[in-house]
């Protein structure tokens, strides 16, 4: 008999468990701008999901459809999300374009940002804030924090 793992194939130590009204909308939208792959979805009795299981990059993503009456609630249903997503791809410029043709709106521009990433905000049609990024310079530490202190310094 072989020994269990205890982190499965595929997954990372921290893996996202989003809530979402509309939770087989969003498969596909997250399908749509991220190149999603389904990997796995159980639905209740009702046909909504309970939960899902999604492939973006080398990352998985686990979903359900929110259940006000267990307190699982959606962005939507809250007002805002205290969590964002960063999702580095190899070229955000055209993932970012493709998430926001998909229905995802702006919240930051695409640029270089001082810490090396170009990288735009931008919220889904299902209340997360996804921040695509492309590295594009190492940047030190101390380099980092002076380039910080110089961009917010009063013009």
């Amino acid at each position: 008999m072989s020994k269990v793992k205890p982190i499965p194939d595929g997954y990372h130590s921290v893996t996202p468990y989003l809530v979402i009204k509309g939770a087989k909308q969003a498969m596909e939208y997250y399908t749509k701008a991220f190149g999603a792959q389904e990997v796995y979805k159980m639905l209740d009795d009702k046909g909504n999901v309970a939960h899902a299981e999604i492939k973006i990059g080398n990352s998985m993503v686990m979903l359900a459809e929110e259940k006000v009456e267990l307190a699982h609630k959606s962005p939507i249903t809250l007002g805002g999300s205290a969590v964002s997503m960063v999702l580095y791809v190899d070229d955000c410029d055209a993932v970012f374009n493709r998430a926001v043709e998909a229905g995802g709106s702006v919240e930051r521009p695409l640029t270089t940002q001082f810490y090396g990433d170009r990288s735009g905000g931008l919220k889904d049609p299902f209340g997360y804030v996804w921040y695509v990024s492309t590295h594009v310079e190492d940047v030190s530490p101390e380099e980092m924090d002076r380039r910080m202190k110089e961009q917010m310094k009063p013009a």
